[in-house]
């Protein structure tokens, strides 16, 4: 890079994007708050100038980007929810570079893109998350929603659960604000991830009760150091090691000071800005925008008709399905590229 400041299209979520600010970025935000199409001149027109780089960071939203092999400009895309959407790799494959929640999936990501094109963004714990003084109100404690038509697992879970830990309490609203109520703060990973409630509940400094979870917990935290686990989706076992904890304040003490450290130092949104900048400034310095463009992947074209054909059917938006439809009417060479 030249060191001068580069502007990013911030599409999507939030994130950590204030803080690519100290990176040398400037972000602009388009945020999405539901399903949209945008192409590269919806971008300038909304942004009013060409930004240096455009990135997606993860909605779970039907695909909001599209021409993205037409982008004159790099293009990264921060995936979070690979776990539930199983097109997101041949999507990703339409980005410069990708950044991958999900430590168990960067090989998938690697495959479609190139080693050198993906890395590892594990989840983090935002500036608000942080501990408070709280009178202990809860024994075992949840926080998250709890619905049996879009979580079943879940709620199933803390149904049986709640047969065996009577102190079980179940809560919807404000982690910073729940938390520190709890003498210890459950997590369930109802699809195996290693999502952001355990950095959320290790940053409002409680002692958290967590399933054993591949896609790099073990990497990122010690076990019986910086929380306690049990056996995914085994509510006995849950229940044992919660009484476990509620019999030993001192354990429980130990482990929230432990895991807040750990969260401080290496899970706050300053730490995913720098990970994630040191990517962009990789690519630009590779011309990686410039390369895709003076060799179009036309076994890429394909695959990516497919995907926008299946979105143009399946969208119920039809301003939306339309877009869809143009841009794999577009790929298949009925349309000027």
């Amino acid at each position: 890079m030249d060191g001068r400041e580069r502007s990013i299209a911030w599409v999507g979520g939030m994130y950590f994007m204030e803080d690519m600010r100290d990176q040398g970025f400037r972000p602009v935000a388009l945020p999405l708050t539901g399903p949209a199409v945008l192409g590269f001149e919806d971008i300038v027109q909304r942004l009013g100038f060409a930004p240096d780089a455009v990135v997606y960071t993860d909605r779970s939203l039907p695909p909001p980007l599209v021409g993205l092999e037409r982008f004159p400009c790099l293009t990264a895309f921060y995936c979070i929810d690979s776990h539930i959407h199983s097109w997101y790799p041949l999507y990703a494959r339409s980005f410069d570079l990708c950044a991958v929640s999900l430590r168990d999936h960067v090989d998938a990501f690697a495959r479609a893109l190139g080693q050198d094109r993906v890395a590892w963004l594990p989840p983090f714990a935002a500036r608000h998350h942080r501990p408070r003084q709280a009178d202990t109100e809860f024994d075992l404690l949840f926080v998250g929603t709890v619905d049996p038509e879009t979580t079943p697992l879940r709620c199933d879970f803390l149904s049986r659960l709640g047969r065996l830990a009577p102190g079980l309490a179940v809560r919807q609203g404000s982690f910073p604000e729940l938390m520190p109520r709890a003498r210890v703060v459950l997590n369930i990973a109802e699809r195996g991830d290693l999502n952001f409630r355990v950095f959320e509940a290790l940053a409002c400094g409680a002692c958290l009760l967590t399933p054993e979870l591949e896609h790099g917990q073990n990497e990122l935290f010690t076990p019986g150091e910086h929380f306690a686990t049990y056996r995914a989706d085994d509510a006995e076992d849950c229940a044992a090691k919660a009484r476990e904890l509620l019999d030993d304040p001192q354990r429980c003490e130990a482990l929230a000071q432990a895991g807040l450290r750990a969260v401080d130092t290496a899970h706050r949104p300053r730490h995913r800005a720098r990970a994630l900048a040191a990517l962009l400034r990789q690519g630009l310095d590779a011309g990686l925008a410039e390369r895709r463009l003076a060799t179009p992947d036309l076994a890429l074209r394909r695959e990516l008709r497919l995907l926008w054909l299946h979105w143009a059917e399946h969208s119920d938006n039809p301003a939306l399905a339309a877009r869809y439809l143009a841009e794999a009417r577009r790929l298949a060479g009925g349309a000027r590229p």
